[in-house]
């Protein structure tokens, strides 16, 4: 798993049937670099989050096969 903040929303006016409903969201990651991830948990811009990436990440729908590489699992709360 890997830990990003929230950056950002993607909006895409044609999807594969196979995706299920959810906002993708644009994470930038510890190191600086950027990802694209599936959220089914509502998170927000600025939101601190924990990803699961690959096989574990598509797993995760039961009932459709969907194409996603990055899912949002959790959503971490910060300490002052």
């Amino acid at each position: 798993m890997v830990k990003g903040r929230v950056i950002g929303r993607l909006w895409s006016s044609k999807r594969i049937d196979s995706l299920p409903q959810g906002a993708l969201l644009d994470v930038k990651l510890e190191d600086g670099s950027h990802l694209v991830a599936f959220d089914p948990l509502g998170c927000g811009d600025g939101e601190l989050v924990l990803i699961t990436q690959g096989s574990v990440a598509a797993a995760f729908f039961e009932t459709v096969k969907a194409p996603v590489d990055a899912l949002i699992v959790g959503s971490i709360d910060e300490q002052a």
